[in-house]
């Protein structure tokens, strides 16, 4: 059974088409990217995914239940996390504090607890705090916890962002441009950590990715998209050798040429 199923999703604003009939499912358990030129609609897409916008048409179903018409905290509460293209974390406050952020959805302690601070919310406050602490170790942030957000280097700030995310005890992770801005060797580092969190936590991860060496190591299956369409979908070896794909992405000539070096 699939964990995630879209079916003949679009989205328009005004006369244009973002996103155009895309359908693919995910499996539990399964590693995905979603690839495709600039403007092809894939934040898009998660932004759809995730409540931020409401499709025009279209299924989308997680876990066996309708996301459509849902608002972005209950999308949120059902087991579904994401990081942003462009790193939004709360720059003035500590890795620790932004961590704790993503634990809100879970939190059960009403207002008046809170502000008495009574023995029940002392005990989930220490929990999460511990747990908080737990996740800046294990996505490699050790010793930062007091460190302000904005003061972090750029690839510990993206693993900050994605700390936050399993905050939140998500079934299926989003991750839109993970590696963007990394040097080789962080982008290494954080592909081996794509894999511990779906191998040691059980979360599918679907992702959005620029970075081709990043998309044919970790991804089992590959979605790509083009002008709002999905254009291919298949496993690493099929979508490296697509015409159509290397087309979208370096033009009809430069496929052309490639196919007849190829065929030479």
């Amino acid at each position: 059974m699939a964990l995630l199923e879209i079916s003949n999703l679009t989205k328009t604003f005004g006369g244009l088409k973002a996103i155009s009939g895309v359908t693919f499912s995910l499996a539990q358990g399964q590693i995905m990217s979603i690839i495709g030129p600039n403007g092809a609609g894939k934040t898009t897409l998660f932004n759809t995914l995730t409540g931020i916008y409401r499709p025009n048409k279209g299924a989308i179903v997680f876990n066996g239940k309708s996301l459509v018409g849902r608002r972005p905290d209950q999308i949120a509460a059902s087991g579904i996390a994401r990081t942003f293209q462009n790193i939004r974390l709360f720059p003035d406050m500590s890795v620790v504090e932004n961590i704790l952020v993503g634990m809100h959805v879970h939190f059960r302690q009403n207002p008046i607890q809170t502000l008495l601070r009574l023995p029940t919310f002392m005990r989930e406050e220490a929990e999460a705090e511990r747990k908080a602490v737990e996740l800046m170790h294990y996505v490699g942030l050790n010793g930062v916890g007091n460190e302000t957000a904005k003061n972090l280097p750029y690839g510990m700030q993206r693993r900050l962002e994605i700390a936050r995310a399993l905050a939140a005890d998500p079934k299926l992770l989003l991750l839109d441009e993970p590696a963007a801005g990394m040097n080789p060797q962080e982008s290494e580092e954080i592909t081996k950590l794509f894999r511990n969190i779906r191998d040691q936590k059980g979360i599918t991860i679907l992702l959005i990715e620029h970075d081709m060496r990043v998309v044919m190591k970790i991804s089992e299956h590959i979605c790509v998209m083009d002008y709002g369409e999905k254009i291919a979908e298949g496993s690493p070896a099929e979508i490296r050798s697509n015409t159509r794909v290397i087309e979208a992405y370096l033009g009809r000539g430069a496929a052309e040429e490639l196919h007849l070096e190829t065929s030479a």
